[in-house]
């Protein structure tokens, strides 16, 4: 089938224009041998020196701007790239196994939010943070149990994200951000970088923990969410010996009250520890965190329009399932050390272990058999008891050598992983009609299931062990990165049993597979520091997906699967406003629900481009967002009808547009305006069923002021402003689709002692 070029969308067309003159002013400068240069206000400039201050010559900054230079002989992997200007990403990003690097010598696109920005916009989980990103959507609705993600249009679920660099022991389910430093996100195939095996095709998500910093904090933040959760939050960080080799930074939180869904209630919980050394030739560090959330009275859902084709979107805040209750529970520790054996070589070790669980109605709520009027059917009702746990680690060496005027950079290392799962459940089944517009309550039915925590149904051993160089040539004009990763996976599923008394499972599928998985990445620098080029080409074997519940085959293993990227592009720092323009293809298995079995189907090629942009654009304005154009394909279906059709869940044109203003009559008020624009998406493979395109407004404000010698910050958000109905995007199932969140304001204030 010939692809036709789509539709442009017209709420698109003044922010491309705006980029392409963008461009158009960087080659015209840097060609006619121009300087650019952009003044920074004195305050942003001392926070600026601050923030990134050298550590033994690793960032060096520039007093009339806020350039970075770096020196990579030294860099230390366990430090934090220093914010860029306007503090809302970093300068760079840890990119896995090749440490820390500054974006524009990193072969890939990715973007590094920092936690001023989580603050500034008060974000409660990782979806609030990467609603700034252009790449990013959602394949599930705010408000959910757990968090899921797509980037580039393929899959990112929340067993995927990685902490501190190390897959497997991220919380699962929904992850609070007021113990993150940065929120990393890295487009593309990633299992190369970090070591872990996961069906996250589509990027990574990797969580960087906060840190005591050099000065003393302690900050306690109040805060309201409608309808009225209330909440306090406390930071506390210290350094403390001779030369403050120590560090303690820990977080808590504690929250409670209704939310935005009808009847819902939802209470967090979080405590978080992160305690650090660094000496002579010694990095060690050891995070450990306990996360808990219960909500009670409903829980929004997930619809299926693959019956009656599209349906009207209800309120964001529409609950179908009133009276169901859920718990999920995270526990998790990190140990990671370095150590500079000579100064150009350096081992490197981490061990942690993630215990989490989930009891009540965790998912399978899809509301069945949708018309046009609203009525519906609820087919089935879940309590269900998951379990996880993970045990992660990793070691390796990381040396620097020259030959001739070529450096290197060379890491060699393994990583191992081990999990097991559970899913247990009783479940009933029902025709229960409802109305997604007047909703029935489901409590009586719910309350009288019972269900015990069962033995493990899937278990996954994952090793990696990788060789890769950096060579750098022409002063680090151009770099060049190789390598070969050999990941092994071997998964096994078992038959539940009610009870973990019962005597070892029984195995009903095993998979043991392994592949050499290379990674190739470019970066050149024609002219100087400010523009580089890069491409990369990367490889990665993913787990196969564990089958959800409500399938006829719910818990069977999917076979391991095996990925490709080929990815190029150009990224532009004009010295506080940076830009990153990336064409990328991604190849990968899809999947299908063929007589209630979910399974592989095929191939699905997601081809796009990207532009992505952040910094001061003009004195005191800031611009954090871009677009994406993204290109969808199945190709090799087994339902011919399907072969040329764009995969569900893809949307051709995304945009997130976000503008922070310093006011000119107070410097002390700050305003922001946020845009969020997705363009239609078929809602099935078919291509029989499409959801409209959308966009939402959010806007906020921020107010820093001085009481009795206390500096005080407030902050009010409003997102969804007009209140809009839509359905935001697609589930990871075909034909299911997930609600938009309804208008939701909030208000902090954070006090500095």
């Amino acid at each position: 089938m010939k692809r036709q070029f789509p539709y442009f969308p017209k709420e698109l067309f003044c922010a491309i224009i705006s980029g392409s003159l963008f461009w158009q002013t960087a080659f015209t400068s840097y060609v006619a041998g121009e300087e650019a240069q952009t003044t920074v206000p004195a305050e942003q400039t001392e926070k600026q020196e601050k923030s990134g201050k050298t550590v033994e010559g690793q960032y060096e900054f520039s007093l009339e701007g806020i350039e970075v230079t770096a020196n990579r002989d030294r860099e230390k992997w366990s430090d934090f790239p220093p914010p860029y200007a306007g503090g809302q990403v970093a300068r760079g990003a840890n990119v896995g196994v090749l440490g820390n690097k500054d974006f524009m010598d990193t072969p890939f696109n990715i973007t590094s939010y920092t936690a001023q920005t989580m603050e500034d916009q008060q974000a409660d989980t990782v979806f609030d943070v990467l609603a700034n990103d252009p790449s990013v959507r959602f394949a599930t609705p705010s408000g959910q149990v757990s968090e899921n993600f797509k980037i580039r249009g393929l899959d990112v679920n929340y067993q995927y994200l990685y902490f501190n660099g190390i897959a497997g022991l991220s919380p699962n389910y929904r992850v609070p951000v007021e113990f993150l430093e940065r929120v990393e996100v890295l487009k593309g195939p990633s299992s190369f970088l970090y070591g872990g095996v996961s069906t996250s095709v589509g990027g990574a998500i990797n969580l960087v923990p906060k840190r005591a910093g050099d000065e003393d904090i302690t900050n306690f933040t109040t805060s309201y969410a409608s309808s009225s959760q209330l909440g306090g939050q406390i930071d506390i960080g210290r350094r403390f010996g001779e030369n403050k080799e120590w560090g303690i930074r820990f977080n808590g939180l504690y929250s409670d009250g209704e939310t935005t869904t009808d009847d819902q209630s939802r209470k967090r919980l979080l405590g978080a520890l992160g305690v650090d050394y660094r000496k002579d030739r010694w990095r060690l560090s050891l995070d450990a965190y306990g996360t808990q959330e219960h909500y009670d009275g409903g829980l929004i859902s997930m619809y299926d329009l693959s019956t009656y084709g599209y349906v009207k979107a209800p309120g964001g805040s529409t609950n179908l399932f009133k009276g169901v209750s859920g718990t999920t529970r995270n526990n998790g520790v990190l140990f990671k050390g370095e150590y500079d054996i000579q100064d150009n070589l350096t081992a490197y070790a981490s061990i942690g272990k993630l215990s989490a669980n989930a009891t009540g109605f965790i998912n399978g709520n899809h509301v069945q058999a949708l018309q046009t009027d609203g009525s519906a059917t609820l087919k089935g009702i879940f309590n269900q008891w998951f379990w996880t746990d993970t045990t992660a680690s990793e070691i390796g060496l990381r040396g620097t050598y020259q030959t001739g005027a070529v450096k290197h950079q060379v890491i060699l290392g393994g990583n191992f992983q081990n999990t097991d799962f559970s899913n247990a459940y009783a479940s009933t089944a029902l025709n229960m009609a409802t109305n997604i517009y007047n909703p029935s309550a489901v409590a009586d039915l719910y309350n009288s299931l019972t269900v015990n925590k069962g033995n493990k149904t899937a278990v996954t051993d994952l090793s990696s062990f990788l060789l890769a160089d950096t060579l750098s040539f022409d002063e680090e004009k151009v770099q060049l990165t190789l390598g070969v990763r050999r990941q092994d996976v071997k998964q096994t599923s078992y038959k539940y049993a009610s009870s973990l008394a019962t005597g070892s499972p029984t195995s009903i599928t095993t998979y043991d597979s392994d592949a050499n998985t290379p990674m190739v990445g470019l970066v050149v620098k024609p002219w100087g520091e400010a523009v580089s080029l890069y491409a990369n080409y990367i490889e990665a074997l993913s787990v196969g997906t564990v089958v959800g519940t409500g399938y006829s085959n719910s818990g069977q293993v999917l076979a391991p699967y095996k990925t490709k990227q080929h990815e190029f592009g150009i990224k532009w720092d004009k010295r506080g406003f940076a830009n990153t323009l990336a064409f990328f293809k991604i190849e990968m298995p899809s999947y299908t629900t063929t007589s209630n079995l979910y399974s592989y189907d095929g191939q699905q090629r997601n081809s796009g481009i990207e532009w992505n942009t952040f910094g001061d654009i003009a004195k005191n304005l800031r611009l954090l967002g871009g677009i994406a154009y993204t290109d969808g394909e199945l190709v090799r279906s087994n339902t011919a009808a399907n072969n040329g059709n764009t995969p569900f869940g893809v949307p051709k044109w995304t945009m997130n547009a976000g503008v922070e203003w310093d006011t000119p009559w107070n410097p002390d008020l700050a305003l922001s305006l946020r845009a969020v624009y997705t363009s239609s998406q078929y809602a099935n493979n078919a291509n029989t069923v499409k959801i409209p395109d959308w966009v939402r407004y959010d806007i906020g404000a921020r107010y820093k002021t001085v009481i009795n010698k206390t500096p005080v910050t407030y902050r009010l958000s409003v997102e969804n402003l007009f209140n809009k109905h839509y359905w935001a995007g697609c589930s990871a199932n075909d034909g299911i689709v997930t609600l938009g969140s309804p208008r939701t304001v909030k208000l902090s204030a954070t006090m500095q002692f």
